[in-house]
């Protein structure tokens, strides 16, 4: 039996790896890092397996973590950035000035697709607007991230239009549509507001059927030019 003591234990053939750092599953985050890997309502293009991590703007993949994002530049060199200056880049490339960034989104009738444009690019707006945690348009985001403008609130800028009567010259029905949108853009964002679906959707479709919300305006082309109009005047302040 002294013999057998001797012997040298054998580790057994399915002995875990070494953990690195702590005892933590490797998959898991250490306490100081955030790994942004649920899926925000924007949509990030990931790399195969790489999960919603992974961004790619320009052709470049990079790692988000925390607020900040990794990369490797053109020489392979990792570089670290804020997500903010990262950010801030991207925009810049698109919109090569205030004025550029203001002819473009003033001049899209529907906001929501130059939104579209810069998702479908890898841009992560949700994130950086996760980051400032303020009820920001994307419109405001992009103005103060890329040009450092002070940022109005949706709340703020609805408040704003509220005061200017922009509303007087239509009827009580037009009128009620016209403050509930705003409301619905205060509350949540609603960019599409010239898109008639949103008559179906509470609290707007308690005003009537979309048809009669429509006539109300003189129909269809009436109640897009309102909305427009709405829109224009949400963003005069560019501050």
């Amino acid at each position: 039996s002294s013999g057998g003591a001797s012997d040298p234990i054998a580790p057994p053939d399915d002995a875990l790896p070494t953990i690195h750092g702590d005892d933590a599953p490797p998959e898991k985050p250490g306490d100081d890092e955030v790994i942004v890997d649920g899926t925000p309502d924007i949509s990030i293009r990931a790399g195969a397996g790489g999960g919603s991590r992974k961004v790619y703007v320009d052709g470049v993949g990079a790692t988000i973590v925390a607020e900040r994002v990794e990369y490797l530049d053109e020489n392979g060199k990792l570089v670290t950035e804020s997500l903010r200056d990262f950010t801030k880049a991207a925009l810049k490339k698109r919109f090569a000035s205030l004025d550029d960034f203001l002819k473009r989104w003033k001049g899209a009738d529907r906001k929501q697709t130059v939104v579209a444009e810069l998702e479908a690019e890898g841009l992560p707006l949700d994130l950086i607007a996760q980051e400032l945690g303020k009820d920001l348009d994307p419109f405001d985001l992009i103005c103060h991230v890329a040009f450092d403008r002070k940022p109005l609130t949706r709340r703020e800028r609805a408040d704003s239009v509220k005061k200017r009567d922009v509303f007087s010259k239509y009827g009580p029905q037009a009128r009620a549509v016209l403050e509930a949108l705003l409301a619905k853009y205060a509350d949540e964002g609603v960019l599409n507001l010239d898109d008639t679906n949103v008559l179906r959707i509470p609290p707007i479709s308690t005003l009537g059927t979309p048809l009669q919300l429509v006539n109300a305006f003189g129909g269809k082309s009436g109640f897009e030019e309102a909305v427009h109009e709405l829109q224009s005047a949400l963003y005069q302040d560019t501050a």
